[in-house]
């Protein structure tokens, strides 16, 4: 499959003068290290069931039309060893390959409406060395650089639980619905043949349910994955309904984050210091 390189010469966005560099893929062996990377921890480690048919590899065809963001360990391999990456696509991107990958989960009608650049956030990986939040707060300064540069108005991607189990994600589901649901204007959807309720815990609390009865709201909080608390934490959303994915063996929400709804401390230091 032939990759797209993103830029002749990928200059370095948000880089930091330590062993790690955060910027785009330079050239097609960047981004072959990443879909590498992503195949080690979506299929080695979380079970996925991939089928890009190259060996040791996730590749999908989205992949040719986006940016790759790599995180790269230049004390682990000469020029650098990819350690992390995000997938990046904005809506100029999206039409060389039929679309946005969410839309393959939901329905992305009220996004595509938004005036402005959009940007998809997906296929988000990093080595289990390398999980702390220093290696975070890279991947959070190589994501601002880029809607920086590209004056993007929303992003917005699928965002991952861990798991199918509908019953063990009850409570972080359940939260979610509650008290981070996007405004009507914002509120992408489910596609209705693979939907499932956001909130499962109203609909048996109202039957007596013990699982429901015991619901704590800081138990749901607890339960959701760092990046996508990061996310909320900044002013993020999520659509209407869920997503079992079970070739990924997880359970997919959809994350909105209009720029202009980026509030408290923590989005205005991650802004300024990417400015």
């Amino acid at each position: 499959m032939t990759v797209r390189t993103p830029h002749a010469t990928a200059p370095a966005i948000a880089a930091k003068p330590s062993r790690l560099e955060v910027r785009l893929a330079a050239g097609s062996g960047e981004i072959d290290a990443a879909q590498a990377l992503r195949y080690r921890v979506f299929h080695d480690e979380m079970g996925a069931a991939l089928t890009g048919g190259v060996p040791g590899r996730d590749i999908d065809a989205f992949d040719a039309a986006c940016d790759h963001l790599v995180i790269l360990d230049h004390e682990a391999a000469p020029g650098g060893a990819v350690v992390g990456t995000y997938r990046l696509m904005r809506r100029s991107m999206a039409g060389r390959c039929g679309g946005f990958y969410t839309a393959t989960e939901f329905d992305i009608a009220p996004l595509l409406a938004h005036p402005g650049e959009l940007l998809e956030l997906g296929r988000s990986c990093v080595d289990p060395a390398y999980r702390t939040g220093a290696t975070m707060q890279l991947l959070w300064q190589g994501i601002s650089a880029y809607i920086l540069r590209h004056d993007v108005a929303l992003m917005f991607g699928c965002a991952s639980l861990p798991g199918t189990d509908l019953d063990a994600l009850a409570p972080a589901l359940a939260y979610l619905h509650r008290n981070h649901l996007a405004p009507q204007a914002l509120r992408a959807r489910a596609l209705a043949d693979r939907r499932v309720d956001l909130d499962p815990l109203s609909v048996r609390a109202a039957s007596g349910d013990e699982v429901a009865a015991r619901f704590e709201p800081r138990a749901g909080a607890a339960g959701l994955p760092p990046l996508l608390k990061g996310y909320l934490r900044v002013g993020g959303f999520i659509g209407d309904g869920a997503v079992v994915d079970h070739a990924f063996n997880t359970t997919d929400v959809c994350l909105i984050v209009p720029m202009d709804a980026l509030s408290g401390k923590y989005a205005r230091h991650f802004l300024h210091r990417v400015g």
